[in-house]
């Protein structure tokens, strides 16, 4: 059976190219009327136009109004917000800036986020990146190793945000990268080994040429490069890369450069008023160096600031009070079966007496609401229903059900 265009029936001896499709074909002339088609009705302009504008920088907005967005979606955290707002606010400022003839260079200020698991470290630069409307991806630094070694190259870091930006090179170029667990590639140890340290050591090294500023060969499609591939040329002067990691253990590093400079006159008062409580406040970067950082690192990361860990008061806002609260969402979902979804006061206190228990922050508290939530998200929407309110027994029961499958399994 011969093949057919689709449209003018022409066959394969009739026409110079057929392109296959699921269920036909189309012939070379059908593709260009098509064209024509679309180009006289305007819509290929309006394609090209709308992906132009989709990560169009607009005017920044003052420190002031980050912060204020970044409140109705971040709970708690002001002293990290404050400091990313004028940080974001500087970068963004100076990509606008003309040049001038003064000479005066503003460098860019990168950001790492030192807090434990669940504080809102991602959900800080996700929620930026968004305000600003422009490129934005999140890497593992723990994926990462030397080039020529088995693991991802630290260039696969602007391949992702390459795809992000929809290979639009201009737009790339003015994104943020996120890239977590920074921590976890600290050297392993200050004594030289005959063991090359390619996941540790190697990989802060690669990282150096990316967040000062270069122009970086990088592979269109990610992965490994090879000598035949073509590179897209991408420069990462104007890049905002933002680090975060939880530093487990640092605060003993912290306690002990206290307790090392604590000396002399007024010693006492000055160890009374540490609060050993909340050691992170008292952080800086050379804690970052004693935890196993690199030097050359640390100084192109100059904007350094701490997340708190959340206590009851801060879980117990992140439930309801922003706009895109775990409670909001799950109303949402319920509204949309026509079901009115109700959280009593006492088992929103048990959620929190949960999380706290779990240690895991935020993370944790999302975790804990899926759990009692599952049985109901699968069961409620089949029945003939208009409210569903989750009791603090109903909580308590699917919490202790979702551990019992754990221990089973």
């Amino acid at each position: 059976m011969k093949k057919r265009c689709s449209f003018c029936g022409r066959d394969e001896n009739e026409a110079r190219l057929l392109i296959s499709g699921m269920t036909g074909f189309i012939c070379e002339n059908c593709v260009e009327q098509a064209h024509d088609i679309l180009l006289s009705s305007g819509l290929l302009e309006a394609v090209k136009e709308a992906k132009a504008d989709k990560f169009k920088l607009k005017k920044v907005p003052k420190p002031h109004d980050i912060k204020a967005h970044l409140d109705q979606y971040v709970i708690g955290q002001d002293e990290a917000k404050r400091f990313l707002a004028v940080a974001v606010y500087n970068h963004y400022k100076r990509l606008q800036q003309p040049a001038d003839k003064s000479g005066v260079e503003i460098e860019k200020s990168n950001i790492i986020m030192v807090g434990r698991t669940g504080t809102g470290k991602t959900l800080l630069a996700r929620t930026i990146a968004k305000l600003l409307d422009v490129p934005f991806t999140i890497v593992d630094a723990t994926v990462f190793t030397e080039a020529g070694y088995v693991g991802e190259d630290v260039e696969s870091i602007l391949s992702r945000l390459l795809q992000v930006a929809d290979y639009d090179q201009a737009a790339a170029e003015r994104g943020i990268v996120f890239i977590d667990e920074i921590d976890k590639i600290a050297r392993k140890s200050d004594n030289p080994s005959i063991t090359r340290d390619v996941s540790g050591e190697g990989v802060q090294q690669s990282m150096l040429k990316l967040l000062e500023g270069a122009v970086v060969n990088v592979p269109p499609k990610g992965g490994r490069k090879h000598p035949d591939q073509d590179y897209i040329h991408l420069d990462t002067r104007n890049i905002l890369f933002i680090c975060g990691g939880a530093f487990d253990g640092i605060e003993r590093k912290i306690a002990q450069r206290l307790n090392t400079h604590v000396v002399g006159y007024n010693s006492v008062q000055n160890v009374r008023n540490i609060d050993k409580d909340d050691m992170m406040k008292y952080i800086l970067p050379q804690d970052l160096k004693s935890f196993g950082l690199i030097p050359e690192l640390i100084g192109r990361l100059p904007v350094l600031t701490y997340l708190n860990p959340l206590d009851r008061d801060a879980l117990r806002k992140i439930l309801v009070e922003p706009k895109n609260s775990i409670v909001k969402q799950y109303e949402k979902l319920f509204k949309m079966d026509g079901i009115k979804l109700k959280f009593p006061e006492d088992t929103l206190d048990y959620l929190v007496e949960q999380a706290m228990e779990y240690k895991l922050g935020a993370r944790g508290l999302r975790s804990i609401v899926e759990s009692v939530m599952m049985d109901a998200m699968f069961d409620v929407p089949s029945q003939d229903v208009k409210s569903f309110v989750v009791t603090i027994d109903y909580a308590r029961k699917q919490l202790e059900k979702a551990h019992l499958q754990k221990l089973e399994s």
